[in-house]
């Protein structure tokens, strides 16, 4: 690995293990800051975590890579390669799709077998509005990369700027629709209008509630989808392995009771049990709320205050089991799709069940060649955030309803049958995530103005950052990567510009003038 020379950042403790601590660790330790890493679990990768099978660890969370290089970049800064670690594997099916009618629909990493996938389902009309469709999606995406994704810290004043500086934007945006309003003008096919909506939910939000703009996801994904060999828990290996390699010093198992100050900074982090870790900063790498709500005590309970009462994203039901499937022929990607997603979407924002949920399938051992006799399966169905934690009394009959529907309508099978025991709930996510209650991406994604509303990487209390899917930029794996890496810079640049060296020469340059 790289070593780089010790750095004016200090010691920084960094609390979480998701994508964004792994990744905000990293970014330090490149630097040459001593880093410490603290998860509460006994795994790293947060919601990248699995569950043990006769046929193997199980995804319970994120399926797939997408925007590959935003860890390519910082593995490389390291001095190693991502490849030399897990090996990654490019799905050319990004997705199979399926509705109650019958009727199929592949979507492809190549752009023109996708075209020619639509033009055979939907017809000639509709492949023409698909390439407008990807054209749209592009053009945002390439546009709010740098001002929004990129930016640690954005403004609606800056992206203003930016938007009336390319007017041909403004209708690319349509600023003010949501999602379902532009696919309803984007596509004749409802059956289409329901695919892309879907990619609401990738934040944990409804396409009738979230702003047009997320249109841009899908181009996010038709770049290219990757998975390391044996699911995504092999990401968060390969980061700790190479975490390792910088020295940086990971402890599982640490459940942090509350972060001190000294003289109006952050000065420690201390845990459970009563170990005490001095500190130069700190990164907080959870759900902000935690912070807001004060369950890391009440010195620093005024940070993300507007979490306290913004509108949490959706949660999932998650079962995770072996079996070995019949009667559908499954690509490694699948989407069951409900009769009626209008329904779907408005009993999940009254904070209802859905009794006719959309199924995505993750059969993870068909990423490559003929799969085991016994394998290993994801089933996701969209829920309501909860910040209950008994588990609801309906979770059989919901269960049984579900495995019952994806034989009658779709013919797919699987011996053994799971149990509902398989099932991860959100009453499950709300104890595994302390104050998040429930919610799997952080705040509501719903409303124009949303993107604005997330914490950033800053805080109030000098010392202290946030890192995670509830900090800009969003929720993702990307997403959260990128905030971590966020955070790690503002860290960086903080403490140049407080060093001795650094006031030396601003007193030097101030002199001068």
């Amino acid at each position: 690995m790289r070593t780089a020379p010790p750095s004016d950042a200090g010691h920084i403790v960094v609390i979480g293990a998701g994508i964004a601590g792994l990744m905000a660790a990293l970014r330090l330790s490149v630097a040459g800051a001593r880093v410490t890493l603290l998860e509460r679990h006994d795994h790293l990768g947060g919601k990248i975590r699995t569950l043990p099978s006769a046929a193997g660890p199980i995804n319970a969370g994120p399926t797939v890579l997408t925007m590959r290089h935003v860890f390519d970049d910082l593995f490389a800064a390291a001095g190693t390669r991502l490849e030399d670690h897990v090996r990654m594997i490019r799905h050319d099916v990004i997705a199979r799709h399926a509705w109650p009618d019958g009727s199929r629909l592949d979507l492809y990493a190549d752009h023109g077998a996708s075209r020619d996938a639509v033009a055979q389902c939907a017809g000639s009309r509709a492949a023409r509005q698909f390439d407008h469709f990807c054209t749209r999606a592009r053009t945002l995406f390439e546009a709010f990369e740098a001002p929004m994704m990129d930016a640690p810290a954005p403004s609606l004043s800056a992206l203003s700027r930016h938007v009336m500086a390319r007017p041909r934007l403004i209708p690319a945006m349509a600023p003010l629709s949501r999602l379902r309003g532009l696919l309803r003008r984007s596509f004749d096919d409802p059956r289409l209008r329901q695919l892309f909506g879907r990619y609401a939910t990738y934040v944990g939000g409804a396409p009738h509630l979230s702003p047009a703009i997320l249109s841009l996801i899908w181009h996010a994904e038709a770049q290219g989808v990757w998975t390391p060999e044996g699911g995504m828990h092999g990401l968060t290996q390969a980061l700790g392995e190479v975490l390792r390699g910088c020295g940086v010093t990971i402890q599982t198992g640490a459940h942090v009771a509350r972060l001190s100050q000294q003289s109006g900074r952050i000065a420690a982090v201390e845990l459970e049990g009563g170990a005490r870790l001095t500190c130069d900063a700190a990164i907080y790498a959870g759900d902000p709320r935690a912070l807001a709500t004060g369950t890391l005590g009440p010195a620093v309970s005024h940070v993300a205050p507007q979490t306290r009462t913004l509108p949490r994203s959706f949660s999932a039901r998650v079962h995770s089991f072996a079996g070995t499937p019949g009667g559908f022929d499954l690509a490694f990607h699948n989407v069951l799709f409900a009769a009626d997603q209008d329904e779907e979407f408005q009993s999940l924002a009254r904070g209802q069940i859905p009794t006719d949920p959309t199924l995505y399938i993750c059969a993870l051992d068909r990423a490559e060649g003929t799969p085991p006799p016994l394998e290993r399966f994801e089933i996701i169905a969209n829920a309501p955030a909860t910040a209950a934690t008994d588990q609801p009394k309906e979770l059989d009959a919901w269960h049984h309803r579900i495995m019952h529907r994806m034989t009658d309508r779709f013919g797919l099978t699987f011996s053994p049958t799971p149990s509902p025991h398989t099932i991860t709930t959100p009453q499950d996510f709300a104890r595994l995530f302390p104050a998040s209650q429930g919610a799997l991406y952080g705040q509501s994604p719903h409303g124009l103005l949303s993107s604005f509303q997330r914490p950033t990487a800053r805080t109030k209390v000098p010392g202290l950052y946030l890192a995670g899917g509830g900090t800009h930029p969003g929720a993702g794996v990307p997403m959260a990567a990128r905030s971590g890496l966020h955070a790690a810079e503002a860290i960086l640049s903080d403490r140049t510009s407080t060093s001795p060296s650094a006031r030396t020469a601003m007193r030097g340059g101030m002199s001068t003038a």
